[in-house]
């Protein structure tokens, strides 16, 4: 690419801890020699956000992603600037500010003048106090940037661990009845592809987890694991997609199984975030994939606790803004391959018989 790589960032919630985070990614120069950042949201905020946790981030207030330069931290005004800030408090106003903080950030990726978008985090309750029907970050970005064919997949993703969401944030009683074989073998390929262009994974392996406890052994735990993950496997084994489970998350955690595979599937929200939390901290990053969009964010929220203390960790935000660069880059070397066919002929073939015999689906368990 001959141009800086320009990403968009929202300020998410002005009462939590996204401009700090924001701000403080941007305290070290060096940033700016490989990313131009366009920050969208209320410049009167950021300068209360910088003064009160004494930063000394520097940025200019320009108008749209087109007035941006390079080399300079950039903030695009499109939030009420009569918004208030009062720190840890949920508030139809920062709900309001957080929206159309988007909402123009959607616009301008549309039309091209930024490359790559990190949401810093909202608050889904003040969203909803200001009217707004939030769908979730997966489903609103495939809403704004998806095409018609396109589906929305969550990863979560630090250094080499990643796991994928077979559901978003939905509850518990209504996960079983949206686990279909057609929705595993749909999202687990897209996985699949993700760690294949995304990641530059030659041949992906990917455990999947199980839905029940015990992995489902025990007929009174649950049939999901015999009547749907188990079939939905076996179909995309056939079609060379390297998938290994259903797992319990105990079997996989132990003897740090896990690291024998490029990513992992789990079935809802709390397992793959438990998991995942458990093992990166708050360092990780919310990424989705399955759209010709780039978009990520920080995988801890808007941190109430911490705002307005100058207490919260940038790690996730840079993080975040790292990958962006990296999906977009591997991305764009994936697209000149296949131009030129010579640079695909090779192909990591794996022996998994090594590593994963000890993962092999374990003897029935008893209760």
């Amino acid at each position: 690419m001959e141009n800086i790589i320009r990403i968009g960032i929202t300020q998410g919630d002005i009462n939590g801890v996204g401009w700090e985070v924001a701000l403080k990614s941007f305290q070290d120069p060096t940033m700016l020699e490989f990313c131009t950042p366009i920050i969208y949201g209320s410049p009167k905020v950021a300068t209360f956000h910088r003064k009160t946790m004494e930063l000394q981030t520097p940025f200019s207030i320009i108008n749209s992603a087109n007035d941006a330069e390079d080399g300079v931290i950039s903030i695009v005004n499109c939030s009420d600037d009569e918004a208030k800030v009062e720190f840890a408090k949920t508030d139809a106003e920062a709900g309001k500010a957080a929206w159309n903080a988007m909402k123009f950030a959607f616009d301008e990726y549309r039309d091209g003048l930024t490359d790559v978008l990190v949401m810093a985090p909202v608050n889904e309750l003040a969203l909803k106090q200001a009217g707004i029907e939030y769908p979730g970050l997966a489903n609103l970005i495939q809403q704004e940037l998806g095409e018609p064919d396109e589906v929305a997949l969550s990863v979560l993703v630090k250094d080499d661990l990643r796991v994928a969401l077979a559901t978003e944030n939905v509850p518990m009683k209504e996960v079983a009845s949206l686990l279909t074989p057609e929705l595993l073998k749909q999202k687990i390929a897209i996985f699949n592809q993700s760690l294949k262009v995304d990641f530059s994974i030659d041949a992906p392996r990917i455990a999947v987890l199980s839905f029940n406890p015990t992995s489902g052994l025990n007929d009174a735990m649950g049939q999901e694991e015999q009547e749907i993950i188990k079939p939905a496997l076996e179909e995309l084994a056939s079609q060379k997609v390297i998938c290994y489970g259903p797992y319990s998350v105990d079997s996989l955690l132990e003897t740090n199984n896990f690291a024998h595979f490029d990513g992992i599937f789990a079935m809802y929200y709390d397992q793959g975030m438990g998991l995942f939390k458990a093992l990166s901290m708050n360092e990780g990053v919310r990424f989705i994939t399955g759209l010709s969009a780039i978009c990520a964010t920080p995988v801890h929220g808007v941190e109430y606790e911490l705002a307005g203390k100058g207490l919260a960790d940038e790690s996730s935000m840079r993080n975040a803004i790292y990958l962006g660069i990296d999906v977009l880059r591997n991305r764009s070397r994936e697209e000149e391959a296949l131009v030129n066919p010579l640079r695909k002929q090779y192909y990591d073939k794996r022996d998994d018989s090594d590593k994963l015999k000890q993962m092999a689906e374990p003897e029935e368990e008893t209760l």
